[in-house]
C-alpha cells in the first residue's frame, strides 16, 4: 500500500477514486462481452479462463465501485472513526473472488489437459486477446495515476487483480498460438493452469494488502519520520512519543503525546497543540489527528491497555 503521498484531502480523493472505479466496471464490462463472444466461437479453454476471470473482475469492480464512495461518507453515531475500512472488506471481497476464479479454472484446465479438447478458431480469439491486453493495460495505467496521488486499498487491490489480468492474457494468448502453430491443444490447457497459477498469486498480494489494513498496521517509517519532523518543527515541542497511526480507506488516524515545557499555561500549551496539529494537517489533510500535551519530566506514566513507556 502506498503510505507516502497524502497530499490530498478525502474529498480530492474521493474524485480520484470514483472515476476510476467506473472506469474499471466499464473495462470489465466490455471485456466479458467479447471475451463470450470469442469462446462460443472457439471453445478455448485459455479464453473460458480469461472471460471467466474478466465476469470476476466485473464484480469486483462492482463491489469496489461502491465500496470507494460508502468509505467517505461522513463519521456517525455507530462509526466514530469514520467508514473507510469499507475499502478494505472490499479488498478482501475482491480476494475471495480470485481465489475462486483461480480454483475453477485450474479444474477445467486440468480437464482439458486429460481430453484434449480441440481448439477451434484461434485467430479470431488471439484478436480479442489482444484487444483485452490493450484494454487492461490502459486501466492499469490510470489506476496506477491514481495511487501515485491517492491512497486506496480498494483501487490498489483492483489494479493488482488487472495487472495479473494483463499477465493472463499474454499467457492465454501463447497458449492459443502454440496451438495454432502445433495443433497440440495441450498448450491452451497448460496456458490456462498458468492464468490460475497467476490469480492465485494476485489473490495472496491483495488478501495481505486488505488484511494490512483492517489489523491496524502502523504506517510506513518515512511517514511516520515525516509525522514526528512535523510535531516537533518548533522549538517549545521538546519531544513526541507514543505515535500511534493507522490507515482507514482514504483516511489517516494520527495520535501522539508532544512533551512541552511545564511552566507553561493551559492556554499557551493549547496553542502549541494546535500549531502542531496544522502543520501535521498540511502534509496529511485526511488525517484524523489526537495530540496530548505532557510536561516534560513531570508527566506520569498512561495506563490503559496500550501504555507505553515514555
Amino acid at each position: 500500500m502506498n503510505t507516502t503521498n497524502h497530499g490530498l484531502s478525502a474529498a480530492e480523493t474521493a474524485v480520484l477514486t470514483r472515476r476510476i472505479t467506473l472506469l474499471s466496471v466499464a473495462t470489465a464490462l466490455v471485456l466479458v462481452v467479447v471475451k463470450a463472444l470469442a469462446w462460443l466461437a472457439s471453445d478455448s479453454v485459455a479464453m473460458l479462463a480469461s472471460m471467466a476471470d474478466s465476469g470476476l473482475d466485473l464484480v469486483a469492480s462492482l463491489v469496489t465501485f461502491f465500496a470507494v464512495r460508502y468509505a467517505v461518507t461522513p463519521p456517525d453515531a455507530e462509526h466514530r472513526y469514520g467508514h473507510g475500512k469499507m475499502e478494505a472488506f472490499a479488498s478482501l471481497v475482491q480476494a475471495g473472488l480470485v481465489f475462486a476464479s483461480a480454483a475453477l479454472i485450474g479444474q477445467e484446465a486440468i480437464g482439458h489437459l486429460i481430453r484434449q479438447q480441440p481448439v477451434q478458431n484461434e485467430g479470431w480469439a488471439m484478436a480479442v486477446m489482444g484487444v483485452s491486453l490493450v484494454l487492461t493495460a490502459m486501466l492499469v495505467l490510470a489506476q496506477g495515476r491514481v495511487l501515485k496521488q491517492a491512497n486506496s486499498v480498494a483501487v490498489s487491490g483492483d489494479r493488482a487483480h488487472y495487472f495479473s489480468d494483463f499477465a493472463a492474457n499474454i499467457a492465454a494468448m501463447l497458449g492459443l498460438g502454440a496451438v495454432a502453430v502445433t495443433g497440440w491443444t495441450g498448450y491452451d490447457a497448460l496456458a490456462g493452469m498458468a492464468v490460475a497459477a497467476l490469480l492465485l498469486w494476485a489473490a495472496i498480494n491483495v488478501f495481505r494488502e486488505s488484511s494490512s489494513q483492517l489489523m491496524d498496521r502502523e504506517l510506513s517509517d518515512e511517514a511516520r519520520q515525516e509525522i514526528v519532523r512535523l510535531a516537533t518543527d518548533a522549538p517549545q515541542v521538546l519531544g513526541v512519543h507514543q505515535l500511534r497511526t493507522r490507515a482507514s480507506g482514504p483516511y489517516v488516524h494520527i495520535q501522539m503525546h508532544i512533551d512541552l515545557d511545564p511552566d507553561l499555561s493551559l492556554e499557551a500549551a493549547h496553542n502549541l497543540v494546535i500549531a502542531a496539529e496544522s502543520r501535521v494537517l498540511g502534509a496529511f489533510p485526511a488525517a484524523d489527528i489526537i495530540i496530548h500535551p505532557d510536561p516534560r519530566g513531570r508527566a506520569e506514566p498512561h495506563g490503559g491497555a496500550f501504555a507505553e513507556d515514555h
